[in-house]
């Protein structure tokens, strides 16, 4: 998928995001958990097309970032932040499932996974110099 349309992606996921924070995390944990699990591997996708370390054939996986072994055999090769767009996206990944298809959560067990997401999206807008 050429860069653009990750771009594209990835700003719909940021809008329903906002949007669903906005709405209330407890109503909208799913979306939550989605959008920034699809976020997360745009913006690793993007980062990794802008540094020329990817085709445009290659698609992230976010059950990748559940197994360490994966992970060094996708991404054996550096690019700006890794480690820690690395364990961000790990650790968005470890919450995905129980919001996405777990018992309703309370705000406070729904945070985090947007906190890692923010801090995601800010290593992304520094890394590539793109507005979003």
């Amino acid at each position: 998928m050429k860069t653009e349309s990750h771009l594209e992606n990835l700003k719909e996921s940021i809008r329903n995001l906002e949007q669903s924070i906005t709405g209330g995390l407890e109503e909208n944990q799913r979306t939550i958990g989605f959008h920034a699990s699809a976020g997360a591997a745009d913006i690793l996708e993007i980062i990794l097309h802008k540094n020329n370390l990817i085709d445009p054939g290659f698609i992230v996986k976010h059950e990748w970032f559940n197994s360490k072994n994966i992970l060094n055999d996708k991404f054996n090769f550096e690019f700006p932040r890794k480690a820690e767009i690395i364990k961000l996206i790990t650790n968005l990944e470890s919450l995905r499932n129980p919001l996405c298809y777990g018992r309703r959560r309370k705000a406070e067990e729904i945070l985090p996974i947007i906190e890692s997401f923010n801090r995601l999206k800010n290593i992304f807008l520094e890394v590539t110099n793109y507005e979003l």
